[in-house]
């Protein structure tokens, strides 16, 4: 049976992206330097999912059929700005690189709701 359905598809794309592309990305930031890079590298990225505490700001907290993007704060259009500021800096870079791929990782999903 194919998983065309939005039902089975979005939940399982998203999930993975949110876990697998940040280990793919800290793998790839942490080539030079090796192992505990890596480890570090993807905590920081892991760690930035933390943006998803303005769910909490939102009645009800989860809703399935609401997209992220531009609806919570975190997750708009001016953060994404501030985002792409925090690349500036080498210090912020990865925690920069994790928000952008949350916003990406969440922008996937709500194009997947609308399919």
């Amino acid at each position: 049976m194919l998983l065309h359905h939005s039902e089975y598809l979005r939940p399982l794309v998203h999930y993975s992206l949110h876990a697998g592309l940040p280990a793919v990305v800290a793998w790839m930031y942490s080539k030079p330097t090796g192992k505990s890079s890596f480890i570090k590298n993807y905590l920081i990225v892991l760690l930035t999912m933390l943006i998803d505490l303005d769910h909490l700001l939102a009645t009800p907290v989860f809703d399935p059929g609401r997209c992220s993007v531009g609806y919570h704060p975190l997750h708009t259009m001016y953060a994404a700005i501030g985002y792409l500021l925090l690349l500036i800096p080498s210090r912020t870079r990865m925690v920069a690189v994790g928000l952008l791929l949350h916003l990406l990782t969440d922008g996937v999903d709500c194009f997947l709701m609308n399919c």
